[in-house]
């Protein structure tokens, strides 16, 4: 025993010495960690800075700038217009002539949008997760439509909570958002594709940049990845019959969806539901620091109404637009580096359970 004390003493020893005369080694996995993690990026952002030349260049500017004609003949039907993005958009798409269907969940948003919008401007009420109402929408738009069919299509209405830590939810959790976010966009497009057929139409689907880089459990990251595959199959497929799939990537902007408050109160919610154990794993403080992480947020949502609009209105829409500056310099650069580095990146943005913390202390 004592032989086998004295054996593990000279091994430490060793190692000890090794590293204070070459303390440089021992750093050496953080160093090319570091290294790598510059390089990858310092290439992503090298990549974009060309192709951000390209897109200027006049033939490709005058490609993207090409728009369609005939604003006032073309009908758009936008989901989640109480407030946010839908909201903003069916406003600037009805002053820019077009005919609006916004369809909102409740009869105020409704008559809130409609004081501010031209008489051109048709409200129904329509919950993504009730499939009578979404019937009823499609016999009222086709009646509004007639034979020109739909145009554009924009899957918008959307809720993030219940939202948080993979082991603080329930499946009911889950259901509750994987219901409007992603089974909600594919019942109502499909509802409504024998209308855009006939117009030769556009369906822009509202995913996020958790739509490629998950951050947190719940289901929302899960429902938005499925909107990315979804539209994806979607593109492919519709192309054939003149039918164009754009994907709308916000990164965090200020709306209903993103409120610090709202997001805090469903918090407490499901910490009040936890055992003890689980609670004394992530500590008293846990939703004081997601309270501070989720604050920040960019106030100018026109950024996204802008990439939804040009889906709507271009010749040649993109396939997919990252909104936001976070978005394009930040989150989706982040989900193209290996996952090591990308994970290491996450753990240092957001909040640490208690016992993680005192690892690192």
């Amino acid at each position: 025993m004592q032989r086998h004390d004295d054996i593990s003493w000279i091994d430490a020893k060793i190692s000890y010495n090794t590293c204070e005369g070459w303390g440089f080694l021992c750093q050496a996995p953080v160093v090319l960690f570091v290294c790598l993690f510059v390089n990858i990026l310092a290439a992503k952002l090298l990549v974009e800075f060309i192709l951000n030349w390209i897109y200027r260049l006049p033939v490709i500017q005058n490609r993207y700038s090409l728009k369609v004609s005939s604003f006032p003949h073309r009908h758009v039907l936008i989901t989640g217009c109480d407030s946010g993005f839908g909201n903003l958009l069916a406003r600037q798409l009805d002053g820019r002539g077009f005919r609006v269907i916004a369809a909102c969940l409740t009869e105020e948003g409704a008559s809130a949008l409609s004081s501010l919008a031209s008489p051109r401007l048709k409200t129904l009420q329509l919950d993504v997760t009730d499939s009578a109402s979404i019937r009823r929408a499609v016999e009222a738009v086709r009646a509004e439509v007639g034979e020109r069919g739909l145009w554009g299509l924009v899957n918008n209405a959307g809720r993030s909570i219940p939202i948080g830590p993979t082991e603080w939810m329930q499946l009911e959790d889950f259901r509750k958002v994987l219901d409007v976010n992603l089974i909600g966009v594919i019942e109502v497009t499909l509802a409504f594709l024998p209308l855009l057929k006939k117009a030769r139409g556009r369906v822009v689907n509202v995913a996020s940049i958790l739509g490629r880089l998950a951050l947190t459990g719940g289901g929302y990251c899960l429902s938005k990845y499925g909107v990315e595959a979804f539209s994806d199959s979607l593109r492919r497929e519709m192309q054939h019959f003149g039918i164009n799939v754009s994907i709308i990537e916000p990164g965090f902007f200020k709306t209903a969806v993103t409120r610090p408050d709202l997001i805090e109160a469903d918090l407490r919610r499901l910490w009040t539901r936890l055992p003890q154990d689980v609670k004394d794993s992530y500590g008293a403080s846990y939703i004081n620091d997601c309270k501070r992480s989720s604050m920040f947020s960019i106030p100018d949502i026109s950024k996204v109404t802008w990439c939804m609009s040009h889906a709507l209105t271009a010749r040649f829409p993109r396939t997919r637009y990252g909104a936001g500056w976070d978005a394009k310099f930040l989150w989706i650069p982040l989900s193209y580096l290996p996952s090591f580095v990308s994970d290491f990146i996450t753990n240092l943005l957001l909040p640490a359970p208690k016992n993680e913390k005192k690892k690192k202390e």
